[in-house]
């Protein structure tokens, strides 16, 4: 059953019933320890009545309904503007209701007991008759959802694999372009969290995966950090009541205490704790604002892409009409907010239709000297006040645009403000000498970095994302003067010096990213000086580990005891099944002889596994130095590293697929006790395991971090 969404009293029932069983075993805990209540996304079909719609519609659009019911069943009423008028009317009182009714009245009952609010409203790729901005507008934290690859089905069968088609070269498919699904819900997220002052936007994350590996998982999570999230809620961390492995989940990325890597996932969770703290700070810096009309459904649009595409360089919000007419203001020619947003542009939606009191905003807003972008309109959409509303916006509209008309005439002042229409954005902003906020070079045909900023009372925090499997060094340019530049790792905690010149209130930094890498680069202090240059570290490769390597593997896995691998390669490509189809920990040994010219004053030795699948917890002669589970597998040695003879053991730990996968082939050999099959498994496909090297040691000299 479903609780009517468009009914306050029918709502409060249901929230009383659901939450008073649980308020009663809780006792003092409730509102205390358990603090939130999270609505998911709107998996219902959509709903257009309820008992008190009458007089709800009545309230809200000023007239009566009733001669116009008709209309809901396909025939007309008087002619066909007055139905379609009608129409409109009608879903943007079925959107208030949702908004007031159910989202809105959800949030006050929870407060009332202390809890906060969480919700995806609605929720990705749900066409319901919504205004998704009013929902997000009473949640405490807006969410949204992003998948591990499409998001539903197999990666085997989706269009794309990775949020790194989200460039040039990803052709968009309509409204069942999954990608772009997940794009618009969340920034349709972050942008209620930034417009609304709200710090938190959520995500249900990486749905519809199998047994990842944290590498996997961080390149698309960077990617929707640089979107806007900074909060991950995994789905699915589901309790485990029971030791069964591979462990028990549905339809998400598996993240519980039954996976392989399960306690060597500190690392990853702290990179990620990092990151998010990072983009929790201050406020989202963007230059444009898009209006998303009044029209319903009011969400970004997934079916669609929004246009005029936002130009390269310049990062934007979306505006819903109750805050475009109850909060939005004009400060030295930029539109302001309460929540402590600015915009040099509002763009409008393409569209001839606004009722007078937006258009009226739109007006003052212009007056006061503001920006905008957009057709003229030419009538209302509504019945209400026709047909002399139509008049009233065709007068105002003549006024505000003047004799532009987006084919020989792009510009119009009025007041102290700029009206566009058929201007591209790039040279709206080139006019008001609104440079772009990040621009960077290309050293391959396909780079490709994503990025966000963010500016505190101190600092301006910029997330670089490089989301290629490729080494770039790259020159970036970031709209900031006068301030130096550092370069903050999340995965390490450190911060280190960066090349930078500062020329014509520009900031060109030069970093070398690894694959798939991401950093902060953070300007916070002063400085006088325009230009620094560091010393690049030089590498020379001492020793390469060649076979053999002596690997030994846990009981009770199906693996044997031990074997010697004669040279590296994926355990998935040995002869013996229980390598190829080993999941779990394996643990690598080899000794390698130092001689004494290695250790030169200043040297630094750094240990290069070369590629593993998928985490490696190294030790040198009995010294522990930590979990790798990303690119670069490489970490500095020198501390344990002596003359003569040093033992390395290597242990590396990968997923539970083609365990899963070896139990499906052979059945009467099944290692594990759980099915582990459904949503992620069991299709008989086997994936690089182990450490597959080369691994080489190498002396290094240049500059260090801090």
């Amino acid at each position: 059953y479903e609780v009517d969404k468009l009914s306050k009293k029918h709502l409060e029932s249901y929230y009383k019933n659901y939450t008073n069983p649980i308020a009663q075993v809780l006792g003092p805990l409730y509102g205390k320890r358990m603090q939130y209540w999270l609505t998911d996304s709107f998996e219902a079909d959509a709903q257009n009545w309820t008992e008190d719609m009458p007089q709800e519609f009545l309230k809200r659009r000023g007239y009566d309904m009733t001669p116009y019911l008709p209309v809901l069943s396909g025939r007309i009423v008087k002619n066909a503007d007055v139905s379609d008028r009608f129409l409109w009317d009608f879903r943007r009182t079925i959107a208030d209701l949702i908004a007031d009714n159910h989202y809105k009245a959800l949030s006050e009952l929870a407060h009332q007991q202390g809890i906060k609010l969480y919700g995806e409203s609605a929720g990705i790729s749900m066409p319901i008759i919504q205004d998704a901005m009013l929902n997000k507008k009473y949640l405490d934290i807006p969410m949204a959802e992003f998948g591990m690859t499409q998001g539903l089905g197999s990666a085997e069968s989706s269009s794309w694999k990775s949020p790194r088609d989200l460039d040039d070269d990803h052709a968009y498919r309509g409204a069942g372009d999954r990608l772009q699904a997940h794009q618009s819900d969340i920034r349709e997220a972050a942008s209620a969290s930034h417009i609304y002052g709200k710090k938190f936007v959520a995500t249900e994350s990486w749905t519809g995966g199998a047994f990842e590996a944290p590498a996997s998982m961080k390149l698309i999570g960077d990617y929707w950090n640089t979107q806007g999230v900074n909060r991950f809620i995994f789905h699915t961390s589901t309790h485990q009541p029971l030791d069964t492995k591979p462990g028990n989940s549905m339809v998400g990325t598996h993240i519980h205490r039954n996976i392989t890597w399960a306690e060597q996932a500190a690392p990853f969770v702290t990179y990620l704790s990092r990151n998010s703290f990072m983009l929790q700070q201050g406020t989202f810096v963007a230059d444009l604002a898009y209006y998303l009309g009044e029209g319903i459904p009011s969400s970004v649009p997934y079916w669609k892409k929004v246009k005029p595409e936002p130009p390269a360089g310049y990062d934007f919000d979306f505006l819903g009409t109750d805050l475009l007419l109850e909060d939005a203001a004009v400060k030295d020619g930029k539109i302001v907010l309460k929540s402590g947003m600015s915009y040099e542009v509002l763009v409008l939606p393409e569209t001839a239709e606004m009722t007078p009191q937006v258009l009226h905003k739109i007006k003052e807003l212009v007056a006061n000297g503001a920006t905008i972008v957009g057709p003229k309109p030419m009538k209302s959409p509504s019945l209400t006040g026709y047909p002399s509303t139509d008049n009233d916006v065709a007068l105002m509209a003549n006024e505000i645009w003047g004799d532009a008309d987006g084919q020989m005439i792009f510009h119009h002042d009025y007041g102290k403000g700029h009206v566009y229409w058929g201007a591209p954005l790039n040279s709206v902003l080139a006019e008001k000498k609104v440079f772009k906020d990040v621009d960077y070079t290309k050293p391959h045909v396909n780079t490709y970095l994503s990025w966000i900023h963010r500016r505190t009372n101190e600092a301006d925090i910029y997330f670089i994302s490089n989301l290629r499997n490729q080494k770039e060094e790259a020159k970036i340019q970031f709209r900031m003067s006068g301030k130096n530049p550092e370069l903050w790792h999340a995965d390490t905690g450190k911060s280190e010096a960066v090349e930078y010149v500062i020329e014509g209130g520009v900031t060109t930094v030069s970093v070398t990213l690894n694959p798939e890498q991401s950093v902060f680069i953070v300007f916070r202090n002063p400085t006088t000086v325009t230009s620094q240059k560091n010393t690049k570290p030089v590498s020379t490769i001492l020793a390469t580990l060649a076979g053999p390597w002596n690997v030994n593997f846990p009981p009770n896995l199906g693996a044997p005891e031990k074997i010697t691998l004669d040279k590296l390669i994926s355990l998935s490509e040995h002869p013996e099944d229980g390598v190829k189809y080993f999941g779990g920990t394996a643990t690598y040994t080899k000794e390698l002889t130092a001689t004494k010219e290695w250790f030169k004053p200043g040297a630094k030795f750094i240990l290069d596994l070369g590629t593993v699948k998928d985490l490696a917890e190294v030790s040198v002669n009995g010294k522990s130095f930590g979990i790798l589970w990303k690119l670069p597998y490489e970490l500095d040695i020198t501390s344990a590293l002596k003359t003569g003879t040093n033992k390395i053991e290597i242990k590396v730990t990968n997923q539970w697929t083609n365990r899963i996968s070896g139990d499906a082939v052979n059945p009467d050999k099944k290692v594990l006790s759980g099915s582990g099959l459904r949503f992620g498994g069991g299709n008989n496909s086997l994936i690089e395991s182990g450490l597959i090297g080369p691994v080489v040691v190498s002396w290094v000299a240049g500059n260090q971090s801090k």
